[in-house]
């Protein structure tokens, strides 16, 4: 018959390497804001770029910066001609649009008031009694 004997691992009894903390730890609880504030650094997002120069090449650093230089330059004269050109339609459009608009819609008036006078002196001709109706001349021909 075999006899079962339960060997035990050294490794299971022997005391893990780290840091000895009898504390329990609580994940469930809010940490502190104290902790947080240990953890960031002192120094200013400005002073982490300026840091940035020691690991990018000077070469490197001066063709980004005249890549930047040049496409800065590129949207300065775009806005400034856009600009420009803006300021030249808009006095155009009003210099030339307002005088040309008042003409025409003056003009429009005077048709709208001829078209009135010609409906007022057709209906005057239909209620005068005893006036005779103006045939007009085109009419006379196709009857």
């Amino acid at each position: 018959m075999v006899k079962l004997e339960e060997v035990v691992d050294e490794e299971f009894l022997r005391e893990q390497d780290g840091p000895q903390d009898d504390d329990d730890w609580d994940t469930d609880s809010d940490s502190d804001a104290s902790s947080v504030a240990s953890v960031t650094p002192d120094e200013t997002l400005y002073e982490r770029i300026t840091a940035l120069q020691d690991i990018i090449p000077a070469s490197t650093r001066r063709s980004i910066n005249s890549k930047f230089s040049t496409a800065s330059s590129w949207v300065k004269s775009g806005l400034s001609l856009g600009g420009k050109t803006l300021w030249v339609v808009s006095t155009s459009a009003l210099l030339l649009g307002v005088p040309w608009a008042l003409a025409y819609s003056e003009e429009q008036m005077l048709v709208e008031q001829e078209r009135e006078m010609q409906m007022a002196q057709r209906s005057n001709e239909f209620l005068t009694p005893g006036a005779q109706p103006q045939i007009p001349q085109g009419a006379q021909a196709s009857l």
